[in-house]
């Protein structure tokens, strides 16, 4: 494995227990339904990192490691943002800022887009 994939790792597991935490605050405290899809977003996306991370260490291509792993840190940060501005909606009752959770949501579903299509590129050329 890469530094860059250990980073993505870290970066997963910090996803993961602070997705935990999110889930234990929305219990405890009564974030109500937006906090605990914070951190249900949060968990999910650290686990598909995690995956991620794995592909690319198993990648023959340094380009397509390198741009699976861009692109995983991209997903990482979109998911942050989108599930800091519901857990602020939920559990402060404010937005983090205007418009954070369209352009995390945004973000998400554009990088899931660009790994959907380094993954048919990477299986076309071994075809």
């Amino acid at each position: 494995m890469t530094r860059l994939s250990y980073a993505l790792s870290a970066f997963a597991a910090l996803m993961g227990a602070s997705g935990v935490a999110l889930a234990a605050a929305a219990a405890h405290r009564g974030g109500g339904d937006l906090a605990q899809a914070s951190a249900l977003f949060l968990i999910m996306h650290a686990a598909a990192l995690l995956g991620l991370s794995a592909l690319a260490a198993q990648a023959a291509r340094a380009g397509f490691r390198r741009a699976l792993l861009i692109s995983g840190f991209g997903l990482g940060l979109a998911a942050c943002l989108f599930s800091a501005d519901l857990a602020a909606r939920g559990l402060a009752g404010g937005r983090l800022f205007p418009f954070a959770a369209p352009i995390g949501g945004t973000g998400m579903i554009v990088f899931w887009l660009v790994i959907a299509g380094l993954s048919i590129c990477a299986a076309l050329r071994r075809t």
